[in-house]
């Protein structure tokens, strides 16, 4: 925090409400140091606001019992269930620290905690989202190996696991540390009470831009690539096994309750990254185009809703697609 000659706080040149202010609420001090009501009515604030901690007060105690009920119980301590593991962990990081920034910030009604904070919550945030991505395609491509036996006698081990789990931070470490280093950076974005990597403002036009081009292809394009692939190969397998043994309603049965699972969980990734990956998309092909700021919010909430349901989805309704392999489903 830097003191200007009239001696009113100035934010950091990377900390700063991208667009044009108009409003009666700027007062002598920073415009981003009281609240920004000029966005958004204080009831939408506090619905957000409350939003937040619904998703703490489910998302930690879900993930945290994936995580115990795991290490507790020897026989869930299965090779495929430790990516579940990883998926549990980010999503606490995300609720730990996002979206507590979030619910924070949200009950003040601007980002009260400053430009530092701010770079970590957005780091911390998207590490976490990107690990949860990359977690659900590699779920997928792990079950594609074990049911689907693409490389025959090929036997999934523990190491294979952990391997997965590696790559999931490594990309996710790709994906997020760039805008500390000039590679974009992290802003406040939307109603300005969450940070995020800056794809909606016109300074240093083609660094932000391609940035989100990345993010698109890579956290986004290929991730979804691996998991209608798999999945897809996956129902091929079985309904190849459903039509061999017509007379087995138990294979007829699992055939359709996968078939359910899957469209759920295909499903369940696009609620979660489709409009934060089609809204930035958007707003970087459609420069100088107008939008409603409050809506630049809603991408970063559907994301972070993601630290509950995926959970859900993949461990506790998830009962077809065992570890065990395609006798298993």
């Amino acid at each position: 925090m830097q003191k200007s000659r009239e001696g009113r706080d100035e934010l950091p040149e990377d900390f700063f409400i991208p667009m044009v202010l108009e409003t009666p609420n700027v007062t002598a001090l920073s415009p981003f140091l009281v609240p920004q009501t000029h966005l958004g009515s204080p009831g939408i604030f506090m619905a957000m606001a409350a939003f937040m901690f619904v998703l703490i007060a489910l998302g930690a105690p879900i993930n945290a019992l994936t995580i115990f009920c795991t290490a507790k119980y020897k026989k869930l301590r299965s090779h495929l269930n430790y990516i579940l593991v990883n998926l549990a962990v980010s999503n606490l990081l995300v609720i730990c620290i996002g979206s507590t920034t979030a619910f924070y910030s949200f009950s003040q009604m601007y980002f009260a905690l400053g430009p530092t904070a701010c770079k970590i919550e957005g780091f911390a945030a998207t590490l976490g989202g990107m690990v949860s991505l990359w977690s659900l395609a590699v779920v997928a491509f792990e079950r594609f190996l074990v049911i689907c036996k693409p490389l025959g006698n090929f036997t999934f081990r523990g190491s294979h696991a952990l391997l997965g789990c590696a790559l999931t931070w490594l990309f996710g470490l790709v994906a997020a540390l760039p805008p500390l280093f000039g590679w974009s950076r992290y802003i406040p974005e939307g109603l300005q009470c969450s940070c995020g990597p800056d794809w909606y403002t016109s300074a240093n036009k083609w660094n932000n831009e391609s940035y989100v081009i990345f993010l698109f292809c890579f956290c986004f394009g290929v991730p979804l690539a691996v998991i209608i692939f798999s999945y897809g190969r996956l129902l091929l397998t079985l309904r190849t096994v459903a039509r061999q043994q017509e007379q087995s309603a138990t294979t007829q049965k699992a055939e359709r309750e996968v078939t359910r699972m899957v469209v759920v969980m295909v499903l369940g990734f696009l609620v979660c990254w489709a409009p934060y990956a089609a809204f930035a998309l958007w707003v970087v092909t459609h420069r100088g185009r107008p939008f409603e700021v409050g809506l630049a919010s809603l991408p970063s909430v559907f994301s972070k809703a993601s630290t509950v349901y995926n959970p859900v989805i993949y461990v506790l309704m998830n009962k077809q697609v065992p570890p065990g392999g395609a006798g298993g489903a």
